[in-house]
């Protein structure tokens, strides 16, 4: 074609482009409701935080009028909705049209509504694109719950604001009423908007050699001649358009499953309240819809969300029941909440997945195969295992799409975690998991597929989110439009499961991709909110120890708290959701966060203090007692002229409080490289492109400051040094203890910045090759180089309790209490040697959500382990996070369980969950190798079984175990 044949194809292309998108605005979409009647408005404002629809029954309500503002930031206010269909619309689709104030950005972030009938039944919820109720009868009569919620993403770039937390937000009202009313809805009308918008947007994603656009176009110009614009509701332009949209997709068509989602975080933009009433509207929108589309599937994750309904909303969870029977509602997911899987320890990652699956089987009898995490921020390496001994078999994600350098090479592969274990796993190439199923977005999904030359299939989650009302039957109908439509992939709507399977029969070869699944984003939330990190980090150790004590104490007799300990881990379970334990949440979010942990780490410690009180006996005398089974720690070394020895370390502060030299007395070897100072805090400019809680960006390091210590105070047991910068001041106590090869670092921070990051350095005399991270039951090795674009990309880590750096002789390990965000560089020196240094990130204080995150006070805890291997790392990391305590008794409380080789640890002892008395034990190869071990228990038992996460058992087993590197093992005594 010449160029001015083409220029003539692009000229006619937009013409028609601009009479649609005309035509549909002013004509066609105005003209889906035909006559209107108002409605009698009432209100009743809720003096505080929500309440339940039988109270607002009982309300009294006064007089309101569209236009009439409401919705304070937070606030809930009650409209009493009344009518009478007038008599000359009978026969006719009669349905309540509202507008609550929907403005810019749309769907799932601002005002919501649940619409409830006379009774008390909640019928559907309204947002700002799903704004009709059903009307039956000649009467209406609805309740609505009206959320106040602040659009707070209408603050991009991200501004700082007050509206995330209650408390700051104000009480302006945010809306006004713009719409109440009763309108006949005319289907001719709707239906040929539908046929316009499924054509028009395939007609943009097809080439302009595509003899089908052509067709399209030609279609959609007799259309719009046809329509009378004085008279849109006459059939004539749907006739023009019913060829074009009844021929079939090529045999070779891409296969879509598309499957109705909607995608709510947990908590995020609003705090955890409102979530439960977020899936409540949600809810009830997907199962009308399920009873209208019969073929409709919706497929929903995240077990708290139900039990949320379940204790909340009885209406809306009889309904989802129903729906789960009928095979439309569809549980997927299997874990508790979509939790992050980067920060989570091991054995909550485990309990993620047993009371995710477990809610679905006890109260559905529904067996979750699939893991469906599309948007948490990156995925780790230990998954693949724990998704298998789960009982699951398929593994979903999105958010690799995301990825800022490099492009994730596959949709459908083969995901490897670090024992070897292999999970089929899909990575939709539509790049959402909010589509609406529009031409764009389908011809992305076959356009960016990776696998085309040996797979055809890949799955579409369609749905507004977060509180956006998830699927609408305007999707259904495109839906049915695309399904078998030319020039555009096939479309089925199907469960998750029906995808998962045919895929793998088509692909049962697919890649491997080995080891963990990095966002190349997001990297600050290994880093941001440090206190509800903490609090994550100290649950998870103490439950550990309540559920040991807890068992030991009632194989002596006593009762074991099953309730307490499964609502505590729900609790700790839940706040590990994918925008609360990384910090991305608003301030109200982590404010509430803070003082759950508080309290959850007070319950645990009165079942802890309960149980070794039941077992301790009676006697004055100080025993320890230790979940690790170690000694009573060493004293600390009294230190002389800023200089600590214990014969097997020497460490020397200079007067101004910076630690000079770490002299490895037993090698003979300095650890520190020289100008190198240890545990030195370094003061960043810290300002992202875009997502301010959410990440750092590699530019940060283009501005740096020492912060060197200006005093320096030899304490009774140990170094005291300070440095202020700024409005803030850090204080390091530094300690060594008789025997240990291990400096103490205890950190005290009043940090009142803004827009910074403060980092502590341990640069280090050894030229590593990898860095070594501890991840759930195992650990991890990444390249310290930066050869490829891929190891450029990882300039920001995750770590668990610990991070090892060393050669192949020589090593050492940084530990730490709390702290996830780590760095590993490595450098050479002016004299020919080479320094890798490990940085720890502590703390930040990005403006958006939360414009005062991380103000105030804070204690860290970290180490310097020298001379260690990975065992001597484990242990240290393992020791710093569950220090021996001392009670008084005459008898000392003894680990239940022991392994006799160092490599095979005890990760968890408990009493069954099936409450049979049975004892389970988890158990993991930690040091990367074969292991052989024997089991030993200071309780009598009848029988071991090898049982799954779920502690359903497997197999026969003994006490004498070999086990594979990394390998996870549950094991279950008999009694």
């Amino acid at each position: 074609m010449t160029r001015r044949g083409l220029n003539t194809v692009h000229d006619e292309r937009a013409l028609l482009e601009e009479r649609l998108n005309r035509t549909l605005k002013e004509r066609i979409r105005p003209a889906i409701y035909g006559e209107t009647a108002p409605l009698d408005l009432a209100v009743w404002h809720v003096p505080d935080e929500p309440v339940p629809v039988a109270e607002a029954l009982k309300a009294t309500y006064e007089p309101a009028s569209v236009g009439d503002a409401w919705g304070a930031p937070w606030s809930t206010s009650w409209f009493r909705l009344s009518g009478k269909v007038p008599g000359a619309w009978q026969g006719k689709q009669v349905e309540v049209v509202l507008d609550l104030g929907f403005t810019h950005p749309g769907p799932g972030f601002q005002s919501e509504g649940l619409a409830y009938n006379a009774q008390g039944v909640p019928i559907k919820g309204i947002e700002p694109r799903n704004t009709h109720l059903p009307v039956d009868g000649n009467d209406v009569l609805y309740y609505l719950e009206a959320a106040g919620n602040p659009t707070i993403l209408d603050f991009h770039p991200f501004l700082p604001t007050p509206l995330g937390d209650k408390e700051t937000a104000g009480t302006e009202p945010l809306y006004r009423i713009l719409k109440a009313e009763l309108a006949v809805f005319q289907p001719q009308v709707w239906h040929l908007m539908l046929d316009i918008e499924v054509l028009q947007g395939l007609m943009k994603e097809l080439q302009d050699h595509d003899p089908r656009r052509h067709k399209i176009l030609h279609a959609l110009d007799r259309a719009m001649d046809a329509l009378d614009l004085n008279d849109v509701a006459a059939d004539l332009a749907r006739e023009q358009l019913a060829g074009v949209l009844s021929l079939p997709a090529a045999a070779s068509a891409h296969k879509v499953s598309a499957i109705g989602h909607a995608h709510i975080d947990s908590a995020w933009l609003w705090p955890l309240r409102e979530t439960v009433r977020k899936c409540a509207r949600t809810f009830s929108n997907v199962t009308k819809l399920m009873d209208e589309y019969p073929d409709f599937y919706f497929a929903c994750s995240q077990a708290q969300q139900y039990a949320w309904m379940k204790d909340h909303h009885p209406h809306v969870w009889g309904r989802i029941r129903e729906k789960v029977r009928s095979g439309q509602f569809v549980p997927v997911g299997g874990m508790w909440v979509e939790s992050d899987t980067n920060m989570p320890g091991g054995e909550a990652m485990a309990r993620q997945l047993v009371h995710g699956k477990r809610f679905f089987l006890d109260h559905f009898g529904v067996e979750t195969e699939e893991v469906w995490l599309p948007d948490s921020f990156g995925y780790s390496a230990a998954l693949p295992q724990l998704i298998k001994l789960s009982g699951s078999r398929w593994f979903l994600t999105q958010k690799l799409s995301w990825n800022q350098i490099n492009r994730f090479p596959h949709h459908t592969f083969w995901w490897e975690g670090i024992d070897g274990t292999r999970i089929f796993t899909h990575f939709p190439p539509v790049d959402t998991y909010n589509s609406s199923l529009s031409g764009e977005e389908l011809a992305r999904a076959s356009r960016q597929f990776a696998e085309h030359a040996r797979a055809s299939r890949s799955l579409v989650p369609f749905g507004y989110g977060d509180g956006g009302g998830g699927p609408t039957r305007e999707m259904m109908e495109t839906a049915h439009r695309v399904a078998n439509l030319e020039g555009s992939p096939t479309v089925q709507v199907e469960p998750p499961r029906d995808f998962f399977q045919a895929a793998q029969d088509e692909y049962p070869d697919a890649p491997v991709w080995a080891g963990e699944l990095y966002l190349e984003k997001h990297r600050a939330t290994y880093t941001t909110q440090a206190r509800t990190k903490q609090g994550n980090r100290r649950s998870e150790h103490l439950l550990r120890e309540a559920e040991h004590w807890a068992t030991a104490a009632t194989l002596q007799g006593h009762d074991y708290p099953h309730d307490e300990l499964d609502r505590l881990w729900k609790t700790v379970l839940l706040h590990q959701f994918h925008d609360i334990l990384p910090g991305s949440s608003i301030a109200w979010v982590h404010r509430e966060a803070e003082a759950t942990y508080a309290k959850v780490a007070a319950e645990l410690k009165v079942i802890t203090a309960k149980a070794v009180d039941a077992i301790k006996g009676d006697g004055e005398e100080e025993l320890t007692f230790d979940v690790l089974g170690g000694d009573a720690p060493e004293p600390f070394v009294a230190p002389e002229n800023g200089v600590l020895d214990n014969g097997r370390l020497r460490v020397t502060v200079d007067e101004d409080g910076i630690v000079l030299s770490v002299l490895d007395l037993e090698n003979d070897r300095e650890v520190l490289p020289p100008h190198g100072f240890a545990g030195l805090p370094q003061l960043h400019r810290d300002n992202p492109n875009q997502w301010d809680a959410w990440d750092i960006d590699p530019f940060y390091r283009n501005w740096k400051a020492d912060l060197l210590p200006s005093e320096r105070v030899d304490a009774r047991d140990g170094v005291v040094v300070r440095a202020k910068f700024g409005n803030s001041q850090l204080t390091q106590t530094i300690r060594l203890r008789q025997g240990a090869k291990q400096v103490d670092f205890d950190t005290e921070v009043d940090w009142q910045e803004r827009e910074k990051l403060l980092k502590i350095a341990f640069p280090l005399d050894l030229r590593a090759e990898v860095s070594t991270a501890e991840t759930q039951f195992g650990h991890l090795h990444r390249p310290v180089h930066t050869n490829t674009s891929w190891e450029a990309a990882k300039f920001e880590i995750c770590a668990h309790r610990f991070l090892h750096v060393g050669e192949p002789a020589y090593g050492v390990a940084v530990v730490n209490d709390s702290t996830y965000g780590h760095e590993v560089t490595r450098t050479t020196r002016e004299d020919g040697g080479t320094t890798t240094t490990v940085r720890l990130s502590l703390l930040r204080a990005p403006r958006f959500p939360d414009p005062e995150t991380d103000q105030g006070e804070h204690r860290f805890r970290y180490a310097l382990v020298v001379g260690a291997g990975i065992p001597e790392a484990i242990d240290a990391g393992y020791r710093i996070n569950l220090p021996p305590q001392t009670v008084r008794g005459s008898t000392a409380p003894q680990p239940l369980v022991r392994t006799d080789n160092p490599a095979v640890r005890v990760e968890a002892v408990k009493l069954a969950d099936d409450r049979s008395g049975d004892v389970v034990v988890r158990l993991y190869e930690a040091h990367g190798g074969r292991a052989r071990t024997s089991v030993r228990t200071s309780f009598s038992y009848q029988g071991i079984q090898e049982a799954d996460l779920l502690e359903r058992p497997l197999a026969d087993a003994s006490a004498e175990l070999v086990l594979r590197p990394f390998q996870v093992i549950t094991l279950r005594f008999t009694r």
